[in-house]
């Protein structure tokens, strides 16, 4: 099950209308004062559309990665344009103060932070001329999250499980491709040691109590994914058969959550988690051996989440359309 050009065209119709979509929206906002009461838009003048902030940035990431990979896709010129008139050193120095306002130190900490530099690696990737003029229009709103990234995970003294957006493992995990992507060792060594210090002593890991009800990653796999790109080679089959050893047995995980009504804006979220668990799945599965049963195991899983999820992604339901393409983009993509 590999992406297509179709599906990535009908994957990009979804935040190209979704990122002008101002209303509905979901703002995390501390309010400094009675000036700080303005719409989505004035505060965020990039990133105001697709529900809420985070969705915003994962859906130019999603535009930019579909750009890049099929140069033929029919939006090029579409994506192209919504790039030119939101990616200014204006609007971008707009994102940035709203950061550095008091009391927003944890403002998308840590999600919305690791789609940040996704984005800023994506857009350094595309090959568009216009791409790295938006990027350089990023980079202090990307060396404030760098800077924020290295402060907070050497205090945050245990990993954060949970998977929704405050989960630990896949936003480092983000933040390490990243690192990687620009030779940037003191992030890099800082990433690493952070997961080595929360997951390296894991075993025998509770995954039979996933999933939550409203969640859209896996803490278990999401923490053995990104072990899986910090260990090494020869390392990590042993690390993984210790953390989940009887990987067959562990049916909640291993088969979709059910997802009982797809327009709830969190029981849709049970759709991401489908589409998460397949990506990190498919790329567990390449790190084992071949011969490691639970590389079947995983891979076998992998196609039924995606089975599952796939339909639900272009639905008509806002509170999947707004976000869900981009975990489809990351269950589908082929895995190096």
């Amino acid at each position: 099950m590999h992406l297509t050009l179709d599906q990535a065209s009908a994957f990009a119709a979804l935040p190209l209308r979704s990122l002008r979509h101002e209303y509905p929206n979901h703002i995390m906002h501390v309010l400094n004062s009675a000036d700080d009461i303005v719409s989505p838009r004035a505060m965020h003048p990039v990133f105001y559309g697709c529900y809420d902030w985070h969705s915003a940035v994962h859906g130019y990431w999603l535009l930019a990665r579909c750009a890049r990979l099929y140069p033929t896709l029919p939006q090029q010129a579409e994506i192209t344009a919504l790039f030119e008139e939101h990616f200014s050193a204006a609007n971008l120095q707009k994102e940035l103060a709203y950061f550095q306002a008091p009391g927003r130190v944890s403002f998308e900490r840590p999600y919305g932070w690791a789609w940040i530099v996704a984005l800023a690696q994506e857009l350094d990737a595309w090959q568009h001329p216009q791409a790295k003029t938006w990027l350089a229009a990023m980079e202090p709103l990307v060396a404030e999250i760098r800077s924020r990234v290295l402060s907070y995970f050497a205090k945050l003294s245990y990993a954060i499980r949970v998977g929704t957006h405050y989960n630990s493992a896949f936003a480092l995990k983000l933040i390490l491709d990243f690192a990687r992507h620009r030779k940037d060792t003191e992030l890099e060594n800082a990433v690493v040691n952070a997961a080595c210090r929360y997951y390296m002593g894991d075993s025998n890991y509770p995954a039979h109590y996933e999933p939550g009800g409203d969640e859209f990653l896996s803490a278990a796999l999401t923490a053995a994914l990104l072990m899986s790109d910090v260990l090494e080679a020869d390392v990590f089959p042993d690390w993984f058969a210790q953390y989940l050893p009887v990987l067959s047995d562990i049916e909640r995980l291993m088969n979709p959550a059910e997802v009982s009504d797809h327009s709830d804006p969190k029981i849709a979220h049970l759709n991401g988690l489908n589409l998460s668990r397949a990506w990190c799945m498919k790329r567990i599965a390449r790190r084992l051996p071949e011969n490691d049963p639970a590389a079947a195991t995983l891979s076998a899983a992998a196609r039924r989440h995606i089975e599952a999820a796939l339909p639900h992604v272009v639905s008509g339901e806002y509170a999947g359309e707004h976000w869900l393409a981009t975990f489809a983009m990351l269950a589908l993509e082929p895995v190096n």
